[in-house]
C-alpha cells in the first residue's frame, strides 16, 4: 500500500454488479475533482476473444474442463500485480482496453481494433490522484501472486449467488448476444476458479456490499427479469470500521429502513444502495486523498 499513490480495487465475479459501483466512483471522483487512473479487469485477460476460444478448445482436448476467465491460465495476474507495485511506488503504469462490442471498439478502428480485442499498451497520466480498479481479480492472493498488499481500500461486491447468476444470464443473452445455454455453459465450467480464485477475495476486501433479493430466485435459470432494487436488500459488512472512521448513527439516519445486523454491518434498502455506496465511501476516499496531499507536502524549514 502507498500513501503517495493509493490504490482502490473494486472487485468481484462476472455479472456480480461491480460495474454500479464503477459508475458510483466516477460520480465521487467528479464531485470531489479526483483525477484517476483506471483500469479494468478485462484488459488484463492472457487472449483476445478469437484467441481465448482457440485456447478453451486446445485446454478441453489436454482434458481441463475448468479453464475459464477466472482462473490464472487465462489472465496475466503478474502483469496486473506488477501495475498495482509500480503505480504505488511511483504513479506510474501503462493501461490498455478490452473491446467488448462493436460501439466500443469504433473509435479504435483507424488502429485495426474490433471487438474482441485489445488496444495497444498506453502510459497512465503523470498526474493521476490515484488508481482506481474494477473487474474480477483485485484482491486475488496465492500462487506466488498477492493483489491485497497494494490495495489501500479493496472493496468486494457480493450479490448471493442466484442473483449473480440471473444478473449474468441476462446481461449476456440481452446485451451481447449468447444463448442461455452457451451462458450456463459458461456459469457451470468456471465454478471451479469461482472457488478457488473469486470467492476467497472477499475474506480479504476491507468492505463488501451484497445484494440479496426478497423475491423468489430459487430457480435463477427460469427467472424472467431482474429483481428491482426495490425487491431486494443491500449488506454492507466493513472490516475493521475504526480503521475508516465509519460512522453508523449516522449512515442509520441518513437511510431510511436501514438497520444494523451485526457491530459491522448495516442492512439497507436496495433502492438506497447509490446513496449508501456514496455515503460510505466518500468520506474514506476523502482521508485517502488528504492523505495523498500531506505527503507531498512541503517540509517547513
Amino acid at each position: 500500500m502507498s500513501k503517495k499513490h493509493p490504490i482502490i480495487a473494486v472487485t468481484g465475479s462476472s455479472g456480480a454488479g461491480t460495474s454500479t459501483v464503477k459508475v458510483a466512483f466516477e460520480h465521487m471522483f467528479r464531485r470531489e475533482e479526483i483525477k484517476p487512473a483506471m483500469i479494468e479487469g478485462d484488459s488484463y485477460h492472457r487472449y483476445n476473444r478469437a484467441e481465448m476460444k482457440a485456447a478453451m478448445k486446445r485446454f478441453e482436448a489436454e482434458g481441463c474442463d475448468h479453464f475459464s476467465h477466472f482462473g490464472p491460465e487465462a489472465n496475466l495476474f503478474q502483469e496486473l500485480e506488477e501495475t498495482f507495485r509500480l503505480y504505488g511506488e511511483g504513479g506510474t503504469g501503462k493501461r490498455r482496453l478490452y473491446l467488448h462490442n462493436h460501439e466500443e471498439a469504433e473509435p479504435y478502428a483507424h488502429l485495426g481494433c474490433g471487438p474482441g480485442d485489445f488496444t495497444p499498451w498506453q502510459n497512465f497520466d503523470d498526474d493521476t490522484d490515484l488508481l482506481f480498479y474494477e473487474g474480477l481479480h483485485g484482491c486475488v492472493i496465492g500462487d506466488g501472486i498477492d493483489m491485497a498488499q497494494h490495495v489501500d481500500l479493496k472493496i468486494g461486491v457480493v450479490p448471493v449467488i442466484n442473483l449473480e447468476w440471473i444478473q449474468k444470464i441476462h446481461r449476456d443473452t440481452q446485451m451481447r448476444g449468447y444463448s442461455e445455454e452457451a451462458v450456463m455453459d459458461t456459469i457451470l465450467r468456471r465454478m471451479h476458479d469461482y472457488v478457488h480464485y473469486i470467492v476467497p477475495q472477499f475474506k480479504n476486501t476491507d468492505i463488501n456490499f451484497q445484494r440479496v433479493p426478497v423475491v423468489d430466485t430459487s430457480d435463477p435459470i427460469i427467472a424472467r427479469d431482474i429483481p428491482e432494487p426495490d425487491e431486494s436488500l443491500v449488506v454492507i459488512r466493513i472490516n475493521r470500521p475504526g480503521r475508516f472512521g465509519v460512522d453508523f448513527p449516522y449512515l442509520l439516519q441518513m437511510l431510511r429502513g436501514s438497520w444494523m445486523s451485526r457491530r459491522n454491518s448495516i442492512v439497507v434498502p436496495g433502492g438506497k444502495m447509490g446513496l449508501a455506496l456514496e455515503l460510505v465511501l466518500t468520506p474514506i476516499m476523502r482521508h485517502i486523498i488528504e492523505e495523498k496531499r500531506r505527503h507531498f507536502e512541503p517540509v517547513a524549514a
